[in-house]
């Protein structure tokens, strides 16, 4: 019976994804791009991640980064909104600008290695060649796939392709839902919620936290879509992102965490599948499903912006095409000798320090405004991206 009524509300909410009032809402399509990312940068890992390293407290450790991703988001839509008032920056915003473009650029091609060595995880995670080696094959298929793609049809199709797997995510994201909040009435109605201990604390669990910023990154990619969308509603749609994926990622976590019991060996990208096979058969597949559809979508967001993001760096020099040729060599060599949970780590500082730097460039404009509170907020901000940077360390 949960199979089935699980079933019935992943189509009902596909069916609302795909009805024409909300697919082609401008909004939602603006929305999409950093939505797909946000939710795209772990939501399936993240939580055993928090579950056995935070215990009880993880729900606070999420609210946590979420609040600090929101605001690294504040500075940069004030950013987007202040180059539509003063198109011609000083000197120095500009080269700012430029190095911001340089890490973030850095940024996208480890996260997208990232996020597709998640896909070849749980691509082989229920079949008989479950082991790192055929999850490195399928991811490097996937790699030349994105590259096929890009480099023949370009953006326009990767975003076609952003809009059905999110859909699909979203869709798959309310039947686990579902699922989580029946097996947590059932488990709260016998008394026996969990309060794990948490198993890093201290300075450890300040730097951990710091090596999880990827998992809320994202919402960084609007700043980057001005071709298509004007600053209004690209700094609306950030937001609006940055809402939803707060509410899924918390509510997510605080069904898991007080839900389950976490078992502190077993902490890999693929634990999440285990744990679910317990409220019901089919959320196994389901989530394989929602894991193929999240890093896919996810990629395809970061590769997008990439290639906007290296063509202007660049000036035009490397178009976009030959962009996404080079994020794909990048990454194939991180998919074949680095650790999934270094990447993230490594992904983590450097968005980190690309968020630094849109800080310190949002804190130079508010102060040429003569906004010394807002400057003086952004310039905190700076420290903690710099901080964070320094500091963040990989899931031991």
């Amino acid at each position: 019976m949960l199979n089935a009524l699980t079933l019935a509300v992943v189509v009902l909410a596909g069916a609302v994804l795909i009805w024409p009032r909300v697919a082609r809402a401008r909004l939602w399509r603006a929305t999409v791009t950093p939505l797909a990312s946000i939710i795209g940068s772990g939501f399936l890992v993240l939580g055993p991640i928090l579950g056995v390293s935070y215990g009880g407290y993880a729900p606070l450790v999420m609210i946590g980064l979420c609040a600090v991703a929101y605001l690294f988001g504040s500075a940069i839509r004030f950013n987007i909104a202040d180059i539509e008032r003063s198109p011609d920056p000083s000197r120095l915003i500009r080269g700012l600008e430029t190095t911001a473009s340089a890490v973030l650029a850095f940024a996208f091609i480890v996260s997208v290695a990232y996020y597709l060595n998640l896909f070849g995880a749980f691509g082989v995670s229920l079949t008989a060649l479950d082991d790192a080696f055929h999850a490195n094959l399928l991811t490097s298929a996937v790699f030349l796939l994105i590259l096929f793609t890009g480099m023949t049809r370009g953006f326009a199709a990767l975003e076609r392709l952003e809009q059905v797997s999110v859909g699909l995510k979203l869709a798959i994201i309310a039947g686990l839902f579902f699922g989580l909040v029946v097996h947590f009435g059932e488990v709260t109605g016998q008394g026996a919620l969990h309060f794990d201990p948490p198993q890093v604390t201290g300075w450890a669990g300040i730097t951990l936290m710091a090596g999880l910023i990827v998992t809320v990154q994202g919402f960084e990619t609007s700043r980057y879509l001005g071709g298509t969308y004007d600053a209004a509603l690209r700094i609306r749609s950030m937001r609006l992102a940055q809402w939803l994926s707060t509410a899924i990622y918390c509510l997510y976590i605080v069904l898991l965490v007080y839900g389950f019991d976490f078992d502190p060996g077993r902490v890999d990208e693929t634990a999440i599948i285990d744990v679910m096979q317990v409220v019901a058969p089919i959320l196994p597949l389901l989530l394989v499903v929602a894991a193929l559809s999240a890093q896919f979508s996810a990629a395809i967001a970061d590769t997008s912006g990439s290639g906007g993001l290296i063509a202007e760096l660049t000036k035009g020099v490397i178009s976009e095409r030959l962009a996404y040729a080079v994020l794909v060599g990048i990454g194939l060599v991180l998919t074949w000798v680095a650790n999934i949970f270094e990447i993230i780590s490594y992904a983590s500082r450097a968005f980190a320090l690309y968020y630094a730097i849109q800080a310190i460039i949002a804190a130079l404009r508010a102060w040429r405004l003569g906004r010394s509170a807002k400057a003086m907020v952004f310039g905190c901000l700076a420290v903690l991206g710099c901080t964070v940077a320094l500091i963040g360390t990989p899931v031991e």
